[in-house]
């Protein structure tokens, strides 16, 4: 992000994790007093994270194609239910399966997976939200979120589309750090099982895979397939299943080879580019083949306590 070139782009870093960031947004969004001041210079926020509802219907595509896959090779006939498997923490991308299924698509069950930070699995466990908890870094970093702003979303339909009792529930995430759901709510979340997969686990799974298929996958797909073995375990659900592959190995090229061989560990990043790229046969993305050489062309760091003003700064407000 720090070599994205454009003369009306800039990129800032934010001391803190990632819900202290997608708060900081959110507080930004629901200013008034700032919405103000940027409509009189011209300006409206808008944002590419599934905070905007409108990130779900390119994602909603991804499992009505899949389908279409399934049944043009045969693996099931139309109208055949399937279910999905789905690594997230902001629980955007299972919201878009979720959503599919609202407009027609046969879904049986939604498998939420999740690394460390298991929040969403406690939650279809007992039916609370708690995210008082430790916050853990780990190798499937777009996953390490505690609050899974989406969720409020499903809340809000398994709430029987009741805004005021949903508004009431975030009302006591944001003030307590928890809420809970009434057993008629559990009750509409039949579709849903939640599970999670250690950093362990998760890396045995990509060495696997690797050894067993000649398939590299990412820490994040890893997880989701991780999940997907204990679904089957706990429950002998045989149904054609989709894994949501939601990252490719080379954003995260460190871990996934250290994953498959310990003697990576001493190789440099690119190095390891270059290795993933002669073990895979997969082209390395233009995007990374850019960065050997790119400049950095922004510095810019803040504390979340401090995103408003540095927007303020940028847009000359």
């Amino acid at each position: 992000m720090v070599t994205q070139k454009g003369d009306n782009t800039s990129v800032v870093g934010i001391i803190g994790n990632f819900d202290d960031a997608q708060t900081g947004v959110k507080n930004m969004f629901n200013n008034k007093e700032l919405a103000k001041a940027m409509n009189e210079k011209g300006f409206q926020f808008s944002s590419a994270n599934s905070i905007n509802i409108g990130r779900l219907v390119p994602q909603m595509v991804y499992y009505v194609y899949a389908y279409t896959r399934l049944v043009a090779d045969g693996t099931i006939k139309a109208g055949d239910k399937i279910n999905v498997v789905v690594p997230t923490g902001n629980f955007g991308n299972i919201l878009a399966a979720y959503y599919a299924k609202e407009m027609g698509l046969p879904i049986a069950k939604f498998i939420c997976a999740s690394n460390d930070n298991k929040v969403l699995y406690d939650f279809f466990e007992t039916g609370v939200y708690d995210k008082n908890r430790e916050f853990i870094l780990t190798t499937s970093p777009s996953m390490d979120i505690l609050i899974s702003s989406n969720l409020e979303r499903l809340i809000y339909r398994i709430a029987g589309d009741d805004s005021d009792k949903n508004a009431k529930l975030m009302e006591a995430l944001t003030t307590s750090g928890k809420y809970e759901i009434t057993e008629d709510m559990k009750k509409n979340l039949s579709e849903f099982y939640g599970n999670f997969a250690t950093e362990t686990e998760t890396a045995a799974t990509i060495k696997k895979v690797y050894e067993s298929d000649n398939y590299i996958m990412d820490t994040h797909t890893a997880v989701a397939a991780t999940v997907y073995d204990k679904y089957v375990a706990a429950t002998g659900d045989k149904t054609p299943t989709v894994i949501a592959s939601t990252a490719s190995p080379y954003k995260f090229t460190r871990s996934v080879m250290e994953a498959i061989d310990s003697k990576y560990a001493s190789q440099s990043d690119f190095e390891l580019v270059d290795e993933l790229n002669r073990l895979s046969g997969v082209k390395i993305p233009q995007a990374i083949e850019d960065i050997r050489s790119a400049a950095v062309l922004h510095d810019t760091v803040c504390d979340k306590s401090e995103m408003e003003a540095v927007v303020r700064n940028i847009l000359g407000l």
